[in-house]
């Protein structure tokens, strides 16, 4: 028989399984503290349970777990960056970051990427898998008990287009704000354009902020660099991000990555401002991650570009790097190390 992920069940299903079980319901609520709360690895550690029933949880559950197979300390600002190797020998990117508003974890949740962006690393080594929820939850755990860091904000912007693993991403997100100390307000979850599920993400009203890869303010240019853009066009997007925002009352935040040359001129600066007009949004502008086999070059207009946004009546704001001296783009140290 199969062994159930039991991290990756919520505090409803695990009273199921348990009640199944035979045993009383007030267990489950046991477990899943030991398991939340502790962060127990081994059933053996849940000490107010009997030896019996620890017995038969292990039998049909298994505890996932995550180990740190490189870790990158910036000796500029504190960031951390982990490799994290998953249980079949996969691996993929986390990183901590402190702010002064509290640390921010950026967590992976998919092995490689399907969306073909140019400018990524993350997609250069092809697409493996999904991550579970309880994979996407143990980057915060182990983050939490290795560096002994609180986490108060989490960003889905690592490796992998989070709405391409929609029902475990929400599944995680709901397995998050069941935590006491974390709200889903706390919580961004970026994308590169899954329209549709944009629509069933705002129709979940879970009071994420929504952060779209935007890079370009033209459908050629667009999809020049953005294979996605192909499917869903600029003006779809446009629309399911009115609806999110419409449907949520949250404010949709777009990124642009800033690419010398390409992107970071008056004209597509102009665009961008007819593009995003009368919208409650916001524009992180973010000078381009240079990464091995890449073309593209970091500009060095980012300040300029920024004030052009503003004269034209945007928020916007340039991204702080930060671990600048610890690797490249998110995707980097995964492939460097397969």
């Amino acid at each position: 028989m199969e062994k159930t992920d039991i991290l990756s069940l919520s505090k409803e299903e695990l009273e199921e399984k348990i009640l199944a079980m035979g045993e009383k319901k007030f267990r489950a609520g046991q477990i899943y503290d030991w398991l939340h709360i502790n962060k127990v690895e081994e059933f053996s550690k849940m000490t107010n349970l009997s030896a019996q029933l620890r017995e038969k949880l292990d039998d049909i559950f298994w505890i996932n777990s995550l180990k740190i197979q490189k870790r990158l300390v910036s000796d500029i600002d504190n960031t951390v960056k982990y490799l994290y190797g998953l249980s079949d020998g996969e691996k993929v990117e986390t990183v901590l970051m402190e702010y002064k508003h509290g640390n921010s974890i950026c967590i992976s949740t998919q092995v490689g990427c399907k969306m073909g962006c140019k400018f990524c690393a993350s997609t250069k080594a092809g697409f493996v898998r999904n991550l579970e929820p309880s994979e996407m939850l143990l980057q915060i755990y182990e983050s939490e008990r290795d560096s002994g860091r609180k986490i108060n904000h989490v960003v889905l912007m690592g490796i992998g287009e989070p709405l391409d693993n929609f029902d475990n991403v929400v599944k995680f997100l709901r397995l998050l704000s069941a935590k006491d100390d974390m709200s889903l307000r706390h919580v961004s979850v970026s994308t590169c354009g899954l329209v549709n599920r944009i629509y069933e993400l705002a129709d979940l009203k879970l009071g994420i902020t929504l952060s779209v890869s935007l890079h370009a303010p033209t459908n050629e240019l667009r999809s020049s660099i953005m294979p996605i853009n192909d499917r869903f066009r600029i003006e779809e997007l446009m629309e399911a991000c009115k609806y999110y925002f419409n449907t949520t009352g949250r404010r949709i935040s777009y990124e642009f990555a800033l690419i010398d040359g390409v992107n970071d001129n008056r004209q597509s600066a102009d665009a961008l401002l007819k593009l995003l007009k009368g919208q409650n949004c916001h524009v992180n502008l973010i000078p381009v991650n240079e990464i091995k086999e890449g073309v593209f070059k970091r500009s060095a207009s980012v300040e300029k570009y920024k004030q052009m946004l503003i004269d034209g009546g945007l928020n916007a704001t340039v991204r702080r790097t930060l671990g600048a001296d610890i690797s490249a783009a998110c995707g980097q140290l995964r492939r460097d190390n397969k």
